[in-house]
């Protein structure tokens, strides 16, 4: 049986988790319903507003916003113009106003991928930040032996600095929070320096024997302009003094800098979500088609990239999640992201049977 209405975790206007219920989407063209049993929430991208709400003190709860863009369940129902997918599949789901933190999901066909039997729905459920992290290790053109900096050890950073060692790259992190820098040192990263406690350019020099970073990526939100001076400073650095290297900036980053000589021959490159497809609509339905010959990598191909790899026991991103808790409970999970973050990371939220 269709389900008519589904429950859906939302923001209200103090910065509050809390949980409202809405009319399921139809199920148009091109579209796959799905019964979800875990979803993620991405801190960065999705707190950012409820973080400033709570700075600011705001006390009128408005009207709640639904949020999250990734998750994973099981085909409940597809529409008749879809083939790739039967009820009974497990998938993994992503995109902005399509895979939320609800019971229910309408997404496109083209933002959904199977499940190895192997990855739960709980690993599923990081798919999206997997393959934006992948993205922006692809927009920094890594080759295998290089050195690359990942600074910001959220979750994108976490995925991001594995995604590179895949790739054949040794790998530093960089994060303010020591316990960010733990988890990294746990899953087997090459090595991290906290930002404020230890000699960064030190350290650096020592990881590149000498020779300064070929690569980094800068994967956190808010002014990055001293972060972006700091990391200049440990790129490499030729002859006749001119830095060198490739810059991938990911996410909500905002920074000032002098380009042309301010930056020497260091190449910055913006990092979009998650690659081809994802926000045209015809792609996402599967209207038009990007043919794999001139377009090796669309957004679904990441998906199914990612997935393999968790399959494999390449990518674990069960060592990142740090708390799991009931949707019934979102606010909870939000208050522990703005109000903890020294000790959380990946939050999943399951759907109440799945406890």
């Amino acid at each position: 049986m269709v389900p008519t209405k589904r429950v859906v975790g939302a923001l209200d206007g103090r910065g509050h988790g809390c949980v409202i219920t809405q009319d399921v989407p139809a199920l148009g063209k091109g579209m796959v319903l799905v019964r979800v049993h875990a979803s993620l929430i991405s801190p960065g991208t999705e707190l950012a507003g409820a973080r400033k709400a709570r700075a600011e003190g705001k006390t009128e709860v408005g009207t709640p916003r639904p949020f999250g863009y990734q998750n994973a369940g099981e085909v409940i129902a597809v529409h008749e113009s879809v083939a790739e997918f039967r009820p009974g599949d497990r998938v993994a789901c992503m995109g902005g106003g399509y895979a939320q933190h609800t019971d229910y999901a309408v997404v496109p066909k083209n933002l959904c991928c199977r499940l190895p039997d192997n990855v739960s729905y709980e690993q599923g459920a990081y798919t999206h930040l997997a393959i934006t992290s992948l993205w922006a290790v692809r927009r920094a053109e890594p080759v295998f032996g290089e050195t690359m900096l990942i600074v910001g050890l959220g979750l994108v950073g976490q995925m991001a600095a594995r995604i590179a060692q895949i790739a054949g790259c040794y790998v530093m992190g960089w994060d303010t929070v020591a316990f960010r820098c733990q988890v990294a040192q746990d899953w087997g990263i090459d090595g991290t320096t906290v930002i404020g406690e230890e000699d960064a350019a030190a350290k650096a020099k020592a990881f590149t024997r000498g020779l300064g970073f070929d690569m980094a990526v800068m994967a956190f939100g808010g002014d990055g302009t001293k972060a972006l001076e700091d990391v200049s400073k440990v790129m490499m650095l030729s002859p006749d003094t001119h830095r060198m290297g490739r810059i991938s900036l990911v996410g909500g980053l905002k920074t000032l800098c002098s380009w042309g000589a301010g930056l020497g021959n260091l190449d910055l490159r913006c990092s979009a979500r998650s690659g081809p497809g994802y926000h045209d609509d015809a792609w996402e339905r599967g209207d038009t088609e990007y043919p794999p010959v001139f377009l090796r990598w669309t957004t679904r191909g990441h998906m199914e990239l990612a997935l393999r790899w968790m399959s494999e026991g390449r990518l674990d991103v069960a060592s990142l999640t740090t708390h799991k808790v009931p949707l019934e409970e979102i606010d909870e999970a939000v208050s522990a992201h703005i109000e903890r973050p020294e000790a959380t990371l990946g939050t999943v939220l399951v759907m109440t049977d799945e406890e």
